[in-house]
């Protein structure tokens, strides 16, 4: 499991069950950059990646096989390594507006 597994994990027994627009996604994830902009770059990615998935060939850096490279861990915000997603601590209850 990658590090960056446990906050997905998080994500899918918190929300698994609820589903979504992709224009709420799309805030939220405009929400986190204004929280983490050191992140913009690997959300941009991330979002990029999300949208096009379905194209039959990805641009160079957006394929499927090299996001997790994307995502390494080295490239999360300061503080979202020692705590779970949203600087959460364990246990705490997720508030989403």
């Amino acid at each position: 499991m990658y590090f960056t597994d446990r906050g997905i994990e998080e994500l899918e027994d918190r929300r698994g069950a609820e589903q979504v627009a992709l224009s709420w996604l799309a805030e939220r994830l405009r929400d986190f950059v204004d929280e983490y902009p050191e992140a913009e770059s690997t959300v941009d990615h991330l979002a990029s990646w999300l949208a096009r998935l379905d194209e039959d060939e990805l641009p160079a850096g957006l394929r499927g096989d090299e996001l997790p490279a994307l995502l390494h861990q080295d490239e999360l915000p300061a503080g979202l390594h020692e705590t779970s997603p949203a600087g959460l601590d364990e246990g705490s209850p997720a508030s989403i507006d």
